[in-house]
């Protein structure tokens, strides 16, 4: 036997067939649409049968009760009451002789609704001249309010409402304010009862109620009737649509007798054929209200509409760039901040495994030396020290990832990787002891102590990702590969770069390498295999990376220290 979904408060029914599944949810396109801020996109499915229906809860927020007790699978059976997050419907089996009493059904949204009937249409968009489509319907007035003696004057007020519109919606940014004004605007200039706003959501491309405002003191969300929204976005076309059926939500309204409404929608749209959204206007006041002329200028005004919410968006998308970039400039190079900013989402919680290059520097000697300077000029020394480095590792596309005292932690690889991040990172510690050098120069010229900074460089994998506590995460990296590239730093002397045998075989470039003895690192069982670089990189012809010999070095072409 069929059944009929019906709402306590008796605002809305839905027929169930049997031998469907119904998708319940908030968005447009769910088979029973519940328009309330407790129920979620996708929140249940029934499935009808011949005796019953079978519920499923799909992960919803606010959760889905059968007489009371919340479930995530259950039966629903004839009488009993369900509740979709704070929507409490009753299931009643459906008369042959008509719908249970009391109650006037409104029809499920995806079937086609009897009496929508479109009677004119306005492409908005296709290549083609706009066009009007009409069923012997008299153009004349209809419900725009533009007072006028003659057609050219009444051409040249509608021409400065539109403008006086575009310069009301061109400087609003906030994408709610911006909706709110669209709504308010429409009740200005054209005589309606109902103003509803539906937006497509970028990620899903599903169309979402965003706004919708009443004469009549009805707070719900006007539902559009899906088969103009199949036709409007299916055609790219505006419509004027005329409505026979009785809508129970107008229940006790001396409008109820007429059960006559226009309605007209429009999408929106930018540029091209890609569309935002729609914007739904009727009458329950006026039958058949509207007027080509209406329709003619709810598509214009519907293009300004559309160039306000890409405009809010892009506000958005900059404001959200702008935000990202300041935050991660102090840690990535501008480009590297840049290319995250962009991104859908900046860099997520948690993390992954993934395989990087890893940099440490360290001042040798540094304690001792800052015992005979004093607080100001430490604080000088480091700044200058710092700020070279950091530009240095910035220009060679490397992640700051932190200072422990006057040591400086480097990474390339995460958290955007590059296929020659190794080859990078070696040349910004060639780059970076040639800085050095720089430094020394102008500090010994103004009679200040010089440094001697040792480097070291392991490649491996690591745990990349946002570390740390609910009160302050920062995004690190953790493994042994960073621990090797911190030890080959602490046994590197003044001006040394000592890399890992792992990064050598990762770098694509020709370096002129010394050969060490395997290192015992502290806190490893196992040794490591190390090089000294003698001198800067060129970059290779080929992208195979030439293996290091047993014991002495491998010679290469000179470096250019200019690299």
């Amino acid at each position: 036997m069929p059944f009929r979904l019906v709402s306590f408060s008796g605002d809305q029914s839905f027929e169930l067939p049997p031998g469907r599944s119904l998708l319940v949810g908030r968005g447009i396109s769910s088979d029973i649409a519940i328009y309330d801020p407790t129920i979620s996109r996708r929140h249940a499915e029934l499935t009808v049968g011949p005796d019953g229906v079978q519920v499923k809860d799909l992960g919803s927020s606010n959760g889905t009760c059968i007489n009371g007790s919340r479930v995530s699978s259950g039966r629903l059976n004839p009488n009993d009451s369900i509740t979709f997050g704070k929507v409490l419907f009753q299931l009643k089996e459906l008369r042959t002789s008509g719908p249970p009493a009391g109650i006037t059904p409104v029809a499920s949204l995806p079937s086609p609704i009897v009496g929508d009937t479109i009677v004119r249409q306005l492409m908005v968009s296709g290549g083609g001249p706009p066009g009007i489509t009409s069923r012997d319907r008299p153009s004349g007035h209809g419900q725009l309010r533009v007072a006028a003696a003659t057609a050219e004057e009444r051409q040249a007020k509608k021409l400065s409402l539109l403008l006086d519109i575009s310069q009301k919606l061109s400087g609003e940014f906030d994408l709610d304010k911006l909706l709110r004004n669209v709504v308010d605007t429409m009740f200005e200039v054209m005589d309606v009862d109902r103003v509803s706003i539906l937006l497509r959501n970028e990620s899903t491309g599903e169309l979402l109620p965003s706004i919708s405002r009443s004469r009549l003191g009805d707070a719900a969300f006007q539902q559009v009737p899906r088969s103009i929204v199949d036709k409007v976005i299916r055609e790219r076309v505006a419509v004027v649509s005329d409505n026979t059926r009785t809508d129970s939500r107008f229940k006790g309204h001396s409008i109820v007798t007429q059960s006559v409404r226009s309605a007209m929608c429009s999408p929106l749209m930018a540029s091209g054929d890609r569309i935002l959204g729609l914007l739904y206007v009727d009458s329950v006041t006026a039958p058949n209200s509207f007027s080509d002329e209406d329709l003619q200028f709810l598509v214009a005004f519907s293009g300004l509409v559309a160039i306000g919410i890409r405009n809010s968006r892009y506000a958005e998308q900059v404001r959200r760039e702008a935000l990202v970039r300041s935050n991660f400039e102090r840690y990535f190079a501008p480009n590297v901040a840049a290319e995250i900013a962009q991104q859908d989402t900046a860099v997520p919680l948690g993390g992954e495994r993934r395989p990087i290059t890893i940099l440490f520097s360290d001042i040798r000697g540094f304690t001792s030396m800052a015992e005979s300077m004093g607080p100001d000029a430490i604080a000088q020394l480091l700044t200058e020290y710092f700020s070279e480095m950091v530009e240095i590792i910035f220009e060679h596309g490397g992640t700051l990832d932190k200072f422990v005292g006057d040591a400086i932690m480097a990474l390339w690889g995460a958290p955007i990787a590059h296929a020659d991040d190794p080859d990078r990172a070696l040349r910004a510690a060639v780059a970076m002891q040639l800085g050095v050098m720089r430094l020394n120069e102008r500090w010994a010229i103004a009679g200040r102590p010089e440094i001697g900074v040792g480097i070291g460089i392991n490649y491996g994998e690591v745990f990349a990702g946002n570390i740390g506590s609910h009160r302050r995460l920062e995004y690190t990296v953790i493994g042994d590969a960073v621990n090797v590239a911190n030890r080959l730093c602490s046994e590197a002397g003044p001006g040394e770069i000592l890399v890992s045998e792992a990064l050598c075989r990762m770098v694509k470039d020709h370096a002129d390498y010394e050969y060490l003895p395997a290192m015992a690192l502290r806190g490893r069982t196992r040794s490591v295999q190390v090089y000294r670089v003698k001198g800067g990189t060129t970059t290779s012809q080929t992208d195979t990376p030439v293996p290091p010999p047993a014991s002495g070095s491998r010679p290469i072409a000179p470096a250019d220290p200019s690299r």
